[in-house]
């Protein structure tokens, strides 16, 4: 067969809800092999859909806006054509134009006599007949009916400017969701505590050049972040697992979302076996999950299964906040904006950078000695690095 159909691609039972967000390819519209054909947003991530042939975009079954399904077909491919079948393609993309042409004219046509001498050879020589052409005029005449409705809801907008109405994005709908759901099913305390960052600074320095050099990242704080925090769920494994209705679900894996804001909203994307990665690994990672959220890439799989999620609101300077649990998950790491205050070391006062640590926590499984050993431990690890790599 010579079509190919367009589908939605299997999506997890937790994804609630698929929606059409835009068609980059319009009927008869010519693609190629992974050319994007339209992105599809879920209530996690947006999924770009390629081509999986050459040819033309035969089809739009489902138009922008409108809700999909896990297998729906969507659309229609038609595979490229034989060099007789593109000739004939082609005369009729040039008919096509000449008819444009005259359709501009914006007249109901009703005869030959419509037209000047010239147009009407024109139209003899290449067999066009009027049913065709007022089938063009009538379409053209119909969207710019279209048009001009559309432009005066835009004007009635306009003078009624005092706001603007627009509807929840899927990822949107899905945040609010979760946050309501972590409000309402958890019992959310937050420890906070502050880390002298000197050391890291003094290991980023020295080091930055080497590791740009050779693994072409730049060496972050996030990292340091993650393998300090693995380190101590190793230690601390209730913070590591879930409630399950009248259960508890240890988990014996460390996969560690890292909160990245995008133009969409706030997602969640996870390093997976974080206790199995090197700092450059983590490095690589976290710059891979930036560009594919950046971009629109991510897949379902980047997103769940997540066991601890740590949030950066420093990058905004935000200097502490309480961060929300993100569930099913028991805790929530949030660092802040790295700042030089006064403290006192040995009974003396030095000016050192300062990073508050602030652990969000369930109550109902994690008691507080717990939390606050947990907090410590992190902060240990993060004042003399050099015990994360021992």
């Amino acid at each position: 067969m010579d079509n190919i159909n367009i589908i939605v691609p299997e999506l997890p039972e937790s994804i609630n809800n698929a929606i059409i967000i835009k068609w980059y390819k319009q009927p008869g519209e010519e693609v190629k092999i992974d050319d994007i054909l339209l992105e599809l947003e879920t209530d996690k991530v947006v999924l770009e859909i390629p081509s999986t042939i050459n040819g033309l975009l035969e089809k739009i079954l489902v138009k922008e806006g409108e809700k999909v399904k896990s297998q729906q077909i969507i659309g229609i491919l038609k595979k490229e054509k034989s060099l007789k079948d593109k000739e004939i393609t082609n005369n009729n993309i040039k008919k096509s134009k000449f008819i444009n042409n005259i359709i501009n004219q914006k007249k109901i046509l009703k005869n030959l006599n419509d037209f000047s001498p010239s147009v009407r050879r024109t139209i003899k020589k290449n067999h066009f007949s009027l049913n065709e052409i007022n089938n063009f005029n009538n379409k053209i005449n119909s969207n710019l009916t279209n048009l001009d409705k559309l432009k005066e809801k835009k004007e009635k907008i306009l003078k009624n400017n005092n706001f603007e109405k627009k509807k929840m994005s899927p990822i949107r709908k899905y945040i609010s969701k979760k946050l309501m759901d972590s409000k309402n099913n958890t019992v959310m305390l937050t420890t906070f505590n502050e880390v002298n960052m000197k050391e890291i600074i003094n290991i980023k320095n020295n080091y930055k050049n080497f590791i740009s050099e050779n693994y072409n990242i730049k060496l972050g704080f996030t990292s340091f972040h993650i393998k300090a925090v693995t380190r101590a769920l190793q230690s601390f494994k209730k913070i590591n697992a879930f409630i399950d209705g009248e259960n508890i679900i240890y988990n014996n894996f460390y996969n560690i979302n890292i909160a990245i804001a995008t133009k969409r909203g706030l997602i969640a994307p996870i390093i997976y076996n974080t206790n199995t990665l090197s700092l450059i690994d983590i490095e690589k990672k976290i710059k891979k999950l930036i560009i594919k959220s950046n971009k629109n890439q991510l897949s379902i799989k980047d997103l769940v299964s997540g066991t601890f999620t740590i949030t950066n609101g420093g990058v905004f300077g935000s200097l502490m906040s309480t961060p929300i649990i993100n569930p099913p998950q028991s805790a929530i790491l949030g660092m802040h904006v790295i700042k030089e205050r006064p403290i006192v070391i040995n009974h003396k006062i030095y000016i050192m950078p300062m990073m508050y640590l602030a652990l969000s926590y369930d109550h109902r499984l994690i008691d507080g000695k717990e939390a606050i050993g947990f907090l410590m431990l992190i902060k240990t690890l993060l004042e003399d690095p050099i015990k994360l790599f021992l």
